[in-house]
């Protein structure tokens, strides 16, 4: 591994650490300067740029054109967030948005993984695609959205709704993945089924002193004590089998518990909000109809309220796509270890693919620890660079298909 200075005089490497130190971290986002820079970086690759906000002032989205040859054909989308969860700088060897590079070439910053990486990364390729002459048949849009990591209504799921979006044909979709601690790089063709489900159990209200009949503190129990036996069989299953994954289970968490109004009187009314992530090969029906039954045997008084449900949407990843064709014949040109996976958690390809347009979730960072979301989120300034060239094969690969 070349040392840390070489990579200090890297352009590309500066172009990196500038967007990492623009701090677009929830709470309350100001997106301003982050648009301005994504504006100076397609006016250096001398690409027309828009910004549109489907929702609010505050939630811009950033959208770049590369002209295809045949602009009648549909186009290729490489979408990436501007957005990064929150810090606690306290826990953090370095500024988590000073984008420090330490002796062995690792930038420290908020945003390496998830998912600034790739955002720059795709500025990257198209600069040296452009340098070289390169002019891709289908259109080429890179997408920059808002609030991913709060579920993206602000941002992509409402901007696939509107006439910008419908007016840009797009054909295919490439969005984030995740960092491989081995040589291989996952490929996500889909998502589990994301339920928020909220349990409101009402039962018998009385005096602390009683012993009250049906209350809604033992219906909760008992259907609680059904849904950790099954989050259980789950773990068993990842423990029985090493070829699966996070993402090839049902999770199944508590996440928020409310009701009662004192310490001496019993609450006609807890309710519990579960994430609840649904592997594709579990029957969805099935385990609704599992949950109210489990409600009935409690004794009923049990509502289910669903405030996020989302169908299973996915991409198929084999000869009917030629798409995926195309992609998968350029990793195996690169020499790229790779394996298709359910994505573990929920990105705005969801939100692409529920319009039936095909989406991969794909990040050129392998041999790294997986560190989305956590303290001293970091990527080595080489994977970084390397992710660059895969991306030089990758878009010709699928634009050109």
């Amino acid at each position: 591994m070349e040392n840390a200075e070489h990579w200090d005089n890297d352009e590309e490497i500066k172009i990196f650490q500038e967007y990492l130190r623009i701090p677009t971290v929830h709470p309350d986002i100001d997106y301003t300067a982050c648009v301005e820079f994504l504006k100076q970086q397609a006016a250096k690759l001398n690409l027309p740029v828009d910004v549109i906000h489907p929702v609010l002032p505050s939630k811009p989205v950033v959208i770049m054109k590369w002209l295809g040859k045949r602009p009648e054909l549909p186009s290729i989308l490489l979408n990436s967030h501007m957005d990064v969860v929150p810090v606690f700088a306290e826990n953090w060897t370095y500024d988590p948005f000073g984008a420090s590079m330490d002796a062995e070439g690792r930038i420290y910053a908020r945003g390496t993984q998830d998912m600034k990486s790739v955002g720059c990364q795709y500025l990257a390729a198209i600069r040296a695609l452009r340098s070289s002459g390169y002019q891709p048949k289908r259109t080429v849009y890179l997408t920059y959205v808002p609030d991913e990591e709060t579920g993206g209504d602000m941002g992509m799921a409402e901007f696939v709704k509107g006439d910008y979006f419908r007016a840009m044909n797009v054909g295919f979709c490439l969005d984030e993945g995740i960092a491989s601690e081995d040589e291989s790089y996952p490929v996500f063709y889909a998502e589990r089924t994301l339920w928020h489900l909220r349990l409101k159990c009402t039962g018998t209200s009385g005096h602390g002193s009683l012993l009250h009949k049906n209350t809604a503190g033992e219906k909760f129990q008992y259907v609680m004590d059904k849904l950790m036996k099954f989050r259980k069989t789950q773990v068993q299953l990842l423990a029985e089998d090493p070829s699966l994954d996070i993402g090839d289970v049902t999770t199944l968490n508590l996440t928020q518990l409310t009701g009662g109004l004192q310490s001496n009187v019993v609450p006609s009314v807890l309710e519990a909000v579960f994430d609840i992530r649904i592997a594709i090969s579990q029957d969805v029906d099935q385990l609704e109809e599992h949950i109210r039954n489990w409600g009935e045997e409690a004794g009923g008084g049990l509502e289910l309220d669903f405030i996020l449900r989302c169908p299973f949407v996915e991409t198929k990843v084999d000869a009917s796509n030629p798409y995926w064709l195309a992609f998968k014949k350029g990793l195996d040109e690169l020499g790229l270890k790779t394996h298709t996976r359910v994505f573990t958690g929920a990105t705005d390809s969801f939100y692409v693919r529920q319009l039936g347009i095909p989406a991969l979730g794909f990040s050129p960072i392998n041999n790294t620890p997986v560190l989305l979301h956590n303290h001293d989120e970091h990527l080595r300034a080489d994977t970084y660079l390397h992710g660059i060239q895969v991306y030089r094969k990758l878009i010709p690969a699928v634009a050109d298909s």
